[in-house]
């Protein structure tokens, strides 16, 4: 397929954040955009602000006329948490139109630039941005397609001048196997999406697959400990190549030094809190420092680096209460995000709202997720949501919550959380989930703001 002859591009998922990304580079370059999605959002709401037409009608007759009848210069991307069974998507088989995953449209954009991927169970995100951000802040400048909403540039993609793209490499559906980097990062292998892999051997396999795609000459940066060959080690370690060294907090900062074979940067400044966090921005300062770029430019970069919404956001943040919300659903993100609560704020009771995402992920890592989820001061648990999933018999919540050690824990309906928090007025609140969690954000914010 060649992009060059392309005018007219349909999203089937445009609500997406990846979908969303290419949805923006499209409408940049010129083109005709519309899509379809489920559920009105608030970033579908800002794609119709800019110009792109989206329905949320399952429906062929509430397509556009310019995409009723197959045209040539016509391309319909689609992601696989879209239902076989979708009325728009059969649409467009049956009619012989073009159809491309998010994933294969991302490496045929990729293809030919150089491309820097960051893979991993969890941290991608984050990782991606940060490189991102340097590459810009710095004035170096990348086209990037990024898996969160950047707090600095309030979008998810970013266009850039020279040949350079930063993407995030979804292991969900081997779906990172369409790009060839020319830099790739695997931040992480821990067992998930066993919907997909069946176990956590073939999970490893997958990201084995995905380094092997690396271009001649490609360089490979993977998280001390994982079994990669080849790599270039990074971590908060003594031992990793890429480390991170003299780690503290100073105020609601992390500071720490940055050192390997042949640099050393001391005293950065990083406003995400966490370990895990500061060792993305490691193997971030890493790669540009492997680019060529000055390392007192990326230490300013670093330290106006402001984050990606829903990755350890600070929704209220004042004296009286601190309410943090995170997109963690998976036990090892939910871990990293504790911990980072816990380094900050030892000496306040820590209540936390979470909610389950996918019946499988439940079940699979059940007592994973009870043993970290103990930890809380107090827990309110909202139902599972289901995403892309049927219901499995006998997986809810109250079988998580009979499973956590807590004295303080119950199951509560999403829409009593706000009045909960209206009564109880917790000092310190983290929501947690990839669901629709989200859409408590501004009820709790304005209830907090407005005690």
């Amino acid at each position: 397929m060649e992009l060059s002859k392309i005018n007219r591009v349909y999203f089937v998922g445009i609500g997406g954040i990846g979908m969303s990304a290419l949805a923006r580079y499209f409408a940049k370059r010129g083109l005709v955009v519309c899509g379809y999605d489920k559920t009105r959002t608030k970033l579908t709401e800002t794609l119709e602000q800019e110009g792109i037409l989206i329905s949320y009608l399952d429906e062929s007759a509430a397509l556009p006329c310019a995409f009723l009848d197959k045209h040539d210069d016509s391309l319909i991307v689609y992601t696989p948490a879209i239902p076989k069974n979708s009325k728009i998507l059969s649409h467009f088989i049956d009619q012989g139109f073009s159809l491309k995953k998010r994933s294969e449209v991302l490496g045929i954009i990729s293809k030919g630039m150089f491309c820097i991927a960051v893979a991993g169970t969890h941290g991608k995100t984050t990782t991606s941005s940060i490189v991102a951000h340097i590459l810009k802040d710095t004035g170096y400048d990348c086209t990037a397609f990024l898996g969160g909403i950047t707090s600095n540039y309030n979008t998810n993609v970013l266009f850039g001048e020279n040949n350079v793209v930063v993407v995030e490499a979804d292991e969900y559906d081997r779906s990172f196997l369409t790009l060839h980097p020319d830099v790739a990062v695997i931040t992480s292998m821990d067992a998930d999406h066993l919907d997909i892999y069946g176990d956590k051997s073939h999970l490893e396999e997958s990201f084995h697959l995905f380094a092997g795609q690396l271009k001649p000459n490609g360089v490979l940066f993977g998280h001390e400990g994982l079994p990669l060959e080849n790599s270039i080690s990074y971590a908060a370690s003594n031992t990793a190549v890429a480390k991170a060294e003299n780690l503290r907090v100073e105020g609601s900062k992390f500071v720490f030094d940055y050192a390997d074979e042949n640099h050393s940067i001391k005293d950065l400044s990083l406003m995400l809190p966490g370990k895990h966090n500061v060792e993305n921005t490691a193997v971030a300062i890493a790669i540009s420092l492997k680019l060529g770029i000055d390392a007192e430019k990326i230490k300013k970069a670093v330290a106006n680096f402001k984050g990606v919404k829903r990755r350890f956001e600070y929704i209220v943040n004042n004296d009286n209460q601190i309410y943090i919300d995170d997109y963690a659903h998976h036990p090892e993100e939910l871990r990293a995000c504790f911990d980072a609560v816990r380094q900050l704020y030892p000496e306040k009771k820590l209540t936390v709202i979470f909610q389950p995402h996918l019946f499988t992920r439940t079940r699979d890592f059940a007592d994973e997720f009870a043993k970290v989820l103990s930890t809380a001061d107090e827990l309110l648990l909202l139902e599972i949501y289901p995403a892309r999933e049927l219901p499995i018999d006998g997986v809810n919540s109250a079988f998580l919550l009979d499973k956590i050690n807590s004295n303080n824990k119950r199951i509560i309906e999403k829409g009593a959380v706000t009045e909960y928090i209206k009564n109880t007025k917790p000092e310190l609140i983290l929501t947690v989930g990839a669901g629709d969690i989200d859409t408590l954000i501004e009820p709790i914010k304005n209830i907090l703001t407005n005690a």
